[in-house]
């Protein structure tokens, strides 16, 4: 029976303090990983999901604080893993994002723009910069798993700051798998809908009509669907998938060939 099994290995998780991110925390180590958990402001959920992980688990779990949208920031965490007992990874996801309120183009501060390219393309940059070399240098391949998100693609109105950067993600990512493909490491994307987390949960908003009603699948996605998504994309079973861009969106995005 095939399985996901990532034994062996060790995942650099961005933004795990967050709803998705601590979902992709918790089946990373279900499958085996030992884990280091980035966070930038919330040190306390990072703290106790590492905890939790460790009691449940007994994976090796780091927790660390850096602004991934600095490159001294991103260097600095680095040297802490480098430090560190977990040692450093060979799988990259790159889950954090810094969140605004969506507006017209012609209403949005041009500091959203900004922002949301520093979060999505140059997190992406710095942590490419920071950690490959060590996956190169070790030569046994390594995983770079990117959240994008389904806005890419269908650029709607009102999110022309992140569609604008998840694009931009889209063409790094793409030209990432070009040149890391020699020492095999794969990159790949992840484009989830709108997704059910903890809060939906807590709030009993899973169902949103006017959303689900454009999805072929008939509802939303849940943070579990996309973490294993990831797991996949991390694991021996995606080793001769990259540059791809997967929506895990209930087939609201398509794209064509």
């Amino acid at each position: 029976m095939l399985s996901i099994d990532l034994r062996g290995h060790t995942a650099l998780i961005t933004g795990a303090s967050g709803m998705l991110g601590r979902v992709i925390a918790r089946t990373f180590a279900d499958c085996g990983a030992n884990l280091i958990l980035h966070y930038c402001r919330n040190k306390e959920e990072a703290v106790a999901l590492g905890n939790e992980l460790r009691s449940k688990t007994g994976r090796r779990i780091l927790t660390v604080q850096a602004d991934i949208t600095d490159a001294d920031s991103v260097r600095a965490m680095r040297d802490t893993v480098a430090a560190s007992s977990v040692g450093m990874p060979d799988i990259l996801v790159h889950n954090a994002v810094i969140q605004y309120e969506w507006k017209p183009v012609l209403e949005q501060p041009l500091g959203d723009f900004d922002s949301q390219y520093g979060s999505c393309v140059m997190q992406t940059v710095h942590m490419t910069q920071a950690f490959v070399p060590h996956i190169i240098q070790k030569g046994e391949g390594g995983r770079i798993v990117v959240i994008n998100t389904e806005c890419a693609a269908l650029a709607e109105a009102n999110c022309g700051a992140y569609t604008a950067a998840k694009r931009g993600l889209d063409g790094l990512v793409r030209v990432l798998a070009k040149e890391l493909g020699p020492d095999n490491i794969t990159v790949n994307q992840v484009a989830p809908g709108w997704t059910v987390t903890e809060n939906d949960r807590r709030n009993r908003t899973e169902v949103q009509p006017d959303y689900d009603r454009t999805v072929p699948l008939g509802r939303r996605g849940t943070d579990a669907e996309i973490a294993q998504m990831c797991a996949f994309l991390a694991s021996p079973l995606a080793s001769f998938t990259t540059g791809a861009y997967i929506p895990v969106s209930g087939g609201r995005v398509m794209p064509a060939i």
